[in-house]
């Protein structure tokens, strides 16, 4: 496999090609998440508690879960792609380990390796409040890279 080394650093505009692609995503809008962080083949999204977003026992419903860790995972493997590409989530695994609860719930999506036109990356979801950091799933993903395809 032909493995794309990635630059020391992220480029001074990927960043907001990032966050400006994240802006086009109306589920995210929807659900209220915000981008937090974004670093070469890092990524996090905060998603604040409503009670739209719970299921029947108050916690954050699976959905809203997935969906952010998701995007958290597309959004650091992107961080590696050559100008001009766009990604697509290929196939994803999550393992709820805890009811999902607190302020906001943060997805961590962070680059395991990248490749031309496979990327695979690690997903971590935690539940926070002021005083607690707790680890609700966990997930593994496969990306793929859209060559000649710009993100739009």
């Amino acid at each position: 496999m032909n493995e794309i080394t990635p630059p020391p650093s992220l480029g001074p505009d990927v960043e907001q090609v990032v966050r400006d692609s994240f802006a086009r995503q109306g589920l995210m809008h929807h659900l209220g998440a915000e981008m937090h962080e974004v670093s070469r083949g890092r990524v996090s999204i905060r998603l604040p508690f409503r009670d739209t977003l719970t299921q029947q026992h108050g916690y954050f419903h699976a959905g809203g879960t997935s969906a952010i860790a998701d995007s958290a995972g597309g959004y650091a493997g992107f961080t590696l792609f050559p100008p001009g590409s766009s990604v697509l989530t290929v196939e994803f695994k999550i393992n709820l380990l805890a009811p999902a609860q607190g302020d906001y719930l943060e997805a961590i999506g962070t680059v395991v390796r990248s490749g031309r036109t496979l990327t695979i990356c690690q997903l971590e979801v935690f539940g926070v409040t002021a005083e607690r950091r707790v680890l609700v799933a966990v997930g593994q993903q496969t990306l793929m890279c859209m060559h000649g395809k710009p993100d739009r």
